[in-house]
């Protein structure tokens, strides 16, 4: 990818193919910046991620921490209809969140990409795993120092929990920067998409511009790659501990 993007486009569709291009052109950076609005989907992008994110972190936090620590009425009804959401195709919900969106008036809009994504089933989860793991001796020594729910969970059970913390950011943010079926339906107009359906429009029906299909590829993963290494101990640490393999 990172090869053929520094290729002409004769380069990269030489018979037989080449690894290396025979001299390094940025023709297709300067040509991928100049044919799509790029830094405003980067900004999409950017944007939808870190609410998505902010957003999942917050309400599946509260909400595991609902689910395996308080007890209130159909609370294991409750839960088996949240996980019944991760055991049906995620398309069957394009439809109706397509219908909420566009009663809302928000189609073709940045709070239309960021929306239907602010919780999640899995999140909540892998969150209430962690949740369950804390000995239910250190909220009885909370409580009786006077705490309320409130101050237990920011004060001592979120502190206890950021390896867990840790992999919902990253599997949130992995999934919200990479998202394209959503954005590609709810959105039309160029300067509302993503990176993913932004850089689809670069292949065409008989020819393609490989060169600047892979130019926008290596932008727009570069991002994911240095998340990942900046936060790599934590997400192998929070997998880990939440019993998730795969």
């Amino acid at each position: 990818m990172v090869f053929t993007s520094f290729k002409t486009t004769g380069e990269a569709m030489a018979i037989p193919p080449t690894i290396f291009p025979k001299k390094f052109r940025m023709d297709a950076y300067k040509k991928i910046i100049h044919s799509l609005p790029f830094a405003k989907v980067y900004l999409n992008t950017f944007i939808s991620t870190i609410v998505t994110v902010v957003g999942q972190v917050v309400i599946c936090t509260m909400a595991a921490y609902a689910f395996a620590r308080l007890e209130f009425p159909g609370k294991n009804v409750i839960f088996i209809v949240i996980l019944s959401i991760l055991m049906v195709p995620g398309q069957i919900f394009l439809v109706p969140q397509y219908m909420v969106i566009m009663k809302m008036g928000l189609l073709d809009t940045l709070p239309a990409l960021f929306l239907p994504n602010l919780f999640s089933a899995f999140g909540t989860f892998m969150m209430r795993q962690f949740f369950m793991t804390i000995p239910k001796e250190l909220e009885e020594a909370a409580i009786l120092d006077g705490c309320n729910q409130f101050q237990i969970f920011g004060r001592i059970m979120v502190p206890l929990v950021k390896s867990g913390l840790s992999a919902l950011i990253i599997f949130t943010a992995k999934f919200a920067w990479n998202d394209f079926m959503w954005p590609l339906i709810v959105n039309t107009s160029p300067e509302k998409m993503t990176l993913g359906p932004s850089l689809s429009t670069l292949q065409g029906q008989y020819t393609t511009d490989y060169p600047a299909q892979m130019a926008g590829a290596v932008m727009a993963v570069i991002p994911m790659i240095v998340m990942f290494f900046v936060f790599q101990k934590q997400f192998v640490e929070g997998v880990a501990q939440s019993g998730i393999k795969g």
